[in-house]
């Protein structure tokens, strides 16, 4: 009976493995994860110099309070979408910080998030903002989830970013427009105080008995792909089962040193062993 309960449990469960990094050691790493027997959490939060006088707390802050609450939703409430769970993390966090700071100022902290939860035989898993997530699949190519929309604003402004001093005065008006896209029709959407952009989150479902795996990065991880083309999707995949994630990071930041690119936060999450939910 006890071996029974033991496979039982086991058969719920996933094996899960992590590693971030921070881009500078005198710098609090602004992503955030987290992982319980059925689920993980990605957050990489987001903000600009000057956030300080909007927010006391900060972007670190930021992200660790919504992955925190986060996964306590996700522990507690079975039968609510992911977009629902998130939506009430975001409005949770709010007001935490609502009396103290500027939460709806356009600077104030923001995150994208990552979550995968295995549910009925299903993993289900969400997509706010530029962090990534691949379904490592038994018999086809990975599935990538991402949300380009960021991307594809960003590189708008980025010709007028790089005429420009860095630091300067007008470099961080660019990036205060940049930011006003935010949350806005015909923009890109994160978490940050406004619950509603849950709604606009990239979710789907896939069976566990198709998966091998599956694996969140931050957008300072998914470099190793998108921005340096070390490796393709398969063979990221074929790393982290040799090597684990940490051998990710730190080929991303040997090319970020060779290519003298500035290091960004960077975190992993691998979910694996899915079993049956």
């Amino acid at each position: 009976m006890v071996d029974d309960l033991i496979e039982g449990r086991r058969r719920q469960d996933m094996r899960v493995t992590m590693t971030s990094a921070a881009k500078r050691t005198d710098r609090a790493n602004e992503d955030f994860t987290c992982a319980g027997p059925t689920t993980a959490v990605l957050i990489d939060g987001a903000g600009i110099p000057g956030a300080e006088s909007i927010c006391r707390h900060g972007v670190a802050w930021y992200a660790n309070r919504l992955g925190g609450s986060l996964l306590s939703l996700l522990s507690l409430v079975q039968d609510r979408s992911l977009s629902a769970l998130l939506a009430e993390a975001i409005e949770q966090v709010s007001n935490d910080h609502r009396d103290t700071c500027d939460v709806a100022n356009p600077i104030s902290p923001s995150a994208t998030v990552a979550i995968v939860r295995l549910s009925g035989g299903l993993l289900e898993y969400l997509v706010l903002g530029d962090s990534v997530l691949v379904l490592d699949r038994a018999d086809d190519a990975p599935l990538v989830v991402s949300d380009p929309r960021e991307v594809i604003i960003s590189r708008s402004y980025q010709p007028a970013l790089e005429a420009v001093t860095a630091g300067s005065d007008e470099y961080h008006r660019l990036l205060r427009d940049l930011r006003a896209n935010r949350n806005q029709p015909g923009g890109f959407w994160l978490a940050k105080d406004d619950p509603r952009a849950a709604d606009e989150a990239i979710t789907g479902s896939c069976p566990i008995s198709e998966l091998n795996g599956a694996v969140l990065l931050s957008n300072g991880a998914s470099r190793i792909v998108d921005r340096f083309q070390l490796a393709d999707w398969p063979e990221v995949m074929a790393i982290l089962a040799s090597s684990g994630p940490a051998e990710i990071i730190r080929r991303v930041r040997q090319a970020e040193a060779r290519h003298a690119v500035a290091a960004d936060d960077a975190t992993i999450t691998h979910c694996t062993d899915l079993g049956e939910a």
